[in-house]
């Protein structure tokens, strides 16, 4: 169904479209067929001591959203979206994961993390996750060993089996992670939104820049306020 106001390259996708596109953020963010994904919320990216903060770079950013984030899983968790935390496991003592390629890159550009440090290991406080933020009963945990949270992962076989069809995105680092979810999201044919103030980056440029390039190719770009007026809370 369209409307006198809608332009008319919308109606022409209404049109050539096997599937009715969703074209609202409430369409898109309904609570039967969303996901929240939390992403990379680990002590190594977020804390003060952790490797990029060792690393010379400014966490404060997303130690900002740290203290929002809680209480908008907690949300989603009652509004009844379906809570995905992505972690990562890079280092082991048997360098399990980190290719010649990885490894060279680690050497040039990350200042001895990888390499001479390790990073997000599992039984390690830089591989836990960072304060309050972290997953409860009924949550899923997928954890991946590169940038996407799709590659070599459980995800999108999750996702689809739950139904979902769109992902709100969340974490660090916009630039990085966050982004490089985007991407693989959209790809995948899902519907795809970024939480502005509920993602971070280690300067405000970096992150302003990726919500940027997901406005334009991969998604939408929305506030937590507005993601919580959408997800009214169940039983109430």
């Amino acid at each position: 169904m369209t409307d006198d106001t809608e332009s008319p390259s919308l109606s022409a996708a209404r049109r050539i479209a096997h599937i009715a596109p969703l074209t609202t953020l409430s369409e898109k963010v309904r609570a039967s067929h969303t996901a929240l994904i939390v992403i990379d919320m680990q002590n190594d990216f977020c804390a003060s001591d952790g490797f990029v903060a060792k690393g010379g770079r400014d966490v404060s950013l997303v130690q900002q959203i740290a203290k929002r984030l809680p209480a908008l899983i907690e949300h989603a968790r009652g509004a009844g979206v379906l809570v995905v935390f992505v972690r990562c496991a890079y280092s082991t003592d048997e360098n399990l994961y980190l290719s010649d390629v990885w490894l060279e890159q680690a050497a040039r550009r990350q200042g001895g993390g990888y390499t001479l440090a390790p990073v997000c290991q599992d039984g390690t406080s830089g591989g836990e996750y960072y304060g309050s933020i972290r997953p409860t009963a009924g949550d899923i945990v997928v954890t991946k060993h590169r940038y996407s949270a799709f590659h070599g992962t459980d995800l999108d076989m999750i996702l689809r089996s739950h139904g979902v069809r769109t992902v709100v995105l969340t974490g660090v680092s916009t630039h990085v992670c966050v982004e490089t979810a985007a991407r693989e999201a959209f790809v995948r044919d899902y519907y795809t939104v970024v939480v502005g103030d509920g993602s971070a980056a280690y300067s405000q440029q970096e992150h302003e820049t990726a919500l940027k390039l997901v406005d334009r190719f991969f998604g939408e770009v929305t506030s937590i306020d507005d993601i919580r007026l959408l997800w009214p809370l169940r039983n109430l």
